[in-house]
């Protein structure tokens, strides 16, 4: 598994175990690399709970992890449904380019939201490598006509909930077979398993964590970050033995 998301736009209370403050992502990134994950992915938040993209806040969040798990990769989000302003929301990423030990290793960028070529610009000019998320088809070939930018250091291919995750993930990997940077394939809620197991067969990068499920593939809802880590590897472990 290459990855833990700990928190994603989850709403405060969606889990008793949801980390939020940057004390808290510390705790849980210490959990998950202790068993293994040398990559973890946040949504920082501002002192009420609300996802931010404000140099601020992500570098309390940043800098608290990188204190506590030095050798795991950190990244965050550029979600436009935090800044819709397609203009403002890269000025606020520019502006993590002096972060110094709050900088992120990477943030992801959604290809379907408006700037994302110039957020990963700005990114790629502060030293931050760029995940590159695709939701859907419509995504996926503008991905192609566009190219990578410069800096991505992988692709997300993101089954979303509700859609039929093994044809969604088989159509959206075919769209992106001209790919040469690595690809991260996972679901969210009714997907995460499914595409966890079908990432697990194709040999693909994965992840997850509580912005993606907060239920076990029994449907019995989990203590939480590392308790899903835990189970993600006695399956990686299981598939591995077959």
């Amino acid at each position: 598994m290459a990855q833990a998301c700990l928190n994603g736009a989850r709403q405060m209370g969606s889990h008793p175990a949801l980390p939020v403050t940057a004390h808290q992502l510390a705790v849980d990134a210490v959990a998950v690399a202790e068993l293994g994950v040398r990559s973890v992915h946040v949504h920082p938040r501002d002192p009420a709970g609300a996802e931010v993209l404000a140099g601020p806040d992500i570098a309390a969040a940043v800098s608290a992890m990188r204190a506590a798990v030095p050798d795991v990769e950190i990244g965050v989000t550029t979600a436009a449904w935090i800044e819709p302003d397609p203009v403002v929301r890269t000025g606020l990423v520019a502006g993590w380019r002096g972060l110094a030990a709050g900088r992120p290793d990477f943030a992801s960028v959604n290809v379907h939201e408006p700037g994302w070529l110039e957020v990963s610009a700005a990114l790629h000019a502060s030293g931050i490598g760029i995940e590159l998320g695709v939701f859907h088809q419509q995504a996926a070939r503008l991905l192609r006509e566009r190219g990578l930018p410069p800096g991505t250091v992988r692709v997300l291919v993101e089954v979303q909930p509700g859609r039929p995750p093994l044809a969604e993930a088989a159509g959206l990997l075919a769209e992106l077979s001209w790919v040469d940077a690595p690809i991260l394939l996972h679901g969210e809620d009714d997907t995460a398993w499914p595409v966890f197991a079908e990432a697990l067969r194709l040999g693909t990068l994965t992840r997850i964590g509580l912005e993606d499920t907060l239920f076990g593939p029994d449907g019995a809802r989990v203590a939480g970050n590392a308790d899903l880590v835990v189970t993600a590897r006695r399956l990686a472990e299981d598939a591995d033995s077959d």
